[in-house]
């Protein structure tokens, strides 16, 4: 060993720090149930608003009729989709990848604008779990009450509240589920099979898989839903800037926090508007402290500032210490006309000039889109053969679709080289939404046959619809005819 060689020697540490306990050393803890406290307010209102709308909606939908079936249907086996006086077939994914990209923009658009306004809204994570706990609250008590309720040994008491909270659970569940499935099969039949316990394997366990998700997500996951499974919270930085609405605490009024009398002055107490209730974080529906500033946890609900507003009006403060506003304007107290400016920015309006160009694609090309869909199909077993006279013929198979509310009628025609003609006339009628397979021979003279033997030739049906509401219209599809050698 070199003696000039300088050795740092290692020594333990004294510490007075406790002994770190075994779940600490694990990165995920087991998350403290968050027991959120009922607010009432503007915002609370408006929750409730849209959960009425919304579920009146998806529960109502499927039980709606239309012209003598269920206006919205997505019927898988019978490969259509029925929106009110709309039939869309498998044809048709073109107009479901357009509503897409609109709710995609249309979602970008309002999360640069307001944050996550849907999160807090309208989200059914969040619509689901405001049900259920209204449950909870009606059956349990309020925050207080659940959290004594949890903590009491099991008594006859508490076994009641439980399980009648836990019935109504799952009855919810199970209709939600119920009514998932009734999108999907005509939920009149579903109704009739379920009543008899006949309903089929399948519609079985979707309505078991669905409620069951609606019962664990709502009843138990609640705010870990937001907080780690839904990919809209880690993806929202990148549309978030800081002129975008958040709910945000107004730190250049409410600091210092502190307890004071009502009747205090909080200047000469050197104190600021918040009082250090911690109303804000009781009702919370994700148990985070708005007061630390935007967090990812943050769904937006608003319950915040309804709490702390009715917390302003008992102190006899203004409102608005924790409000909707942006970081820019909570930086440097902009009021609500400079707010508004700032949600006019180059990026809210590239996303909203998008959207509308693309919706405007998606209305246009919709309201032009052909009243009937014919596909082409050569016949597997006779690809060319000859007949009589050196006559050269090809058999088609015609898928024709009527997506109509009527009966239509159609007559189909061939636009083909060298004479190329239909065999005998082709005219046939249609049902609303109705569906068939049409045989077609196409026959080719026999001097051009012998002239063109081994050659490929194109051809070109014409699907003109003579009666009917689209009388006059038409489709035209592409194929080929085969010459025999």
């Amino acid at each position: 060993m070199n003696p000039s060689r300088k050795i740092i020697p290692i020594a333990v540490a004294a510490t007075s720090a406790a002994p770190a306990s075994p779940t600490s050393l694990f990165a995920c803890e087991a998350p403290s149930k968050v027991y959120a406290r009922s607010v009432s307010g503007w915002f609370a209102a408006w929750r409730w608003v849209l959960v009425w709308v919304t579920q009146l909606f998806f529960y109502g939908m499927p039980w709606l009729q239309w012209n003598g079936r269920q206006a919205v249907l997505f019927d898988l086996e019978g490969q259509r989709f029925f929106l009110f006086g709309l039939a869309l077939y498998p044809q048709d994914l073109i107009y479901l990848t357009a509503l897409l990209i609109v709710s995609a923009l249309a979602l970008f658009l309002f999360t640069a604008v307001a944050g996550r306004v849907w999160c807090g809204f309208a989200c059914p994570q969040t619509v689901y779990t405001e049900i259920f706990m209204w449950v909870e609250r009606r059956i349990e008590g309020d925050r207080i009450a659940r959290m004594r309720l949890d903590a009491a040994p099991w008594s006859g008491q508490k076994l009641a509240r439980k399980g009648a909270k836990q019935t109504l659970w799952i009855a919810i569940s199970l209709w939600t589920g119920f009514t998932f499935v009734g999108y999907f099969t005509p939920i009149l039949a579903l109704a009739s099979s379920a009543a008899t316990l006949a309903i089929g394997p399948w519609e079985t366990f979707w309505v078991l898989f669905y409620g069951l998700a609606t019962y664990g997500n709502a009843g138990y996951l609640r705010e870990q839903v937001c907080k780690h499974m839904c990919p809209y919270a880690r993806f929202q930085g990148a549309m978030f800037d800081r002129d975008t609405l958040i709910i945000g605490y107004d730190k250049l009024r409410g600091e210092s926090r502190g307890s004071r009398p009502r009747s205090a002055d909080p200047k000469a107490l050197g104190l600021g508007d918040c009082i250090d209730c911690t109303l804000c974080v009781q009702v919370c529906p994700t148990g985070i402290d708005i007061r630390n500033g935007l967090q990812s946890n943050c769904i937006g609900c608003a319950a915040c500032i309804d709490v702390c507003d009715s917390v302003m009006d008992k102190m006899n403060y203004p409102r608005g210490l924790i409000r909707y506003s942006t970081e820019n304007a909570l930086l440097q107290g902009a009021g609500s006309v400079g707010l508004r400016q700032r949600l006019l920015r180059p990026r809210v309006l590239v996303y909203g000039g998008l959207l509308l160009l693309v919706a405007g694609v998606f209305v246009t090309s919709l309201s032009l889109r052909s009243p009937f869909r014919v596909n082409v199909i050569r016949d597997r077993g006779v690809i060319s053969r000859t007949v009589g006279n050196g006559v050269a013929e090809n058999v088609y198979r015609l898928q024709l679709m009527n997506a109509t509310e009527a009966v239509q009628r159609y007559r189909v025609d061939v636009q083909g080289p060298h004479g190329m003609a239909l065999a005998q006339p082709v005219e046939i009628e249609l049902r609303p939404i109705e569906e068939r397979y049409v045989a077609v021979t196409v026959k080719l003279p026999s001097d051009a046959a012998m002239a063109l033997a081994g050659q490929k030739l194109p051809l070109r049906f014409a699907v003109r619809q003579v009666a009917g509401s689209a009388q006059g219209a038409e489709v035209l599809e592409e194929s080929t005819f085969w010459v025999p050698r």
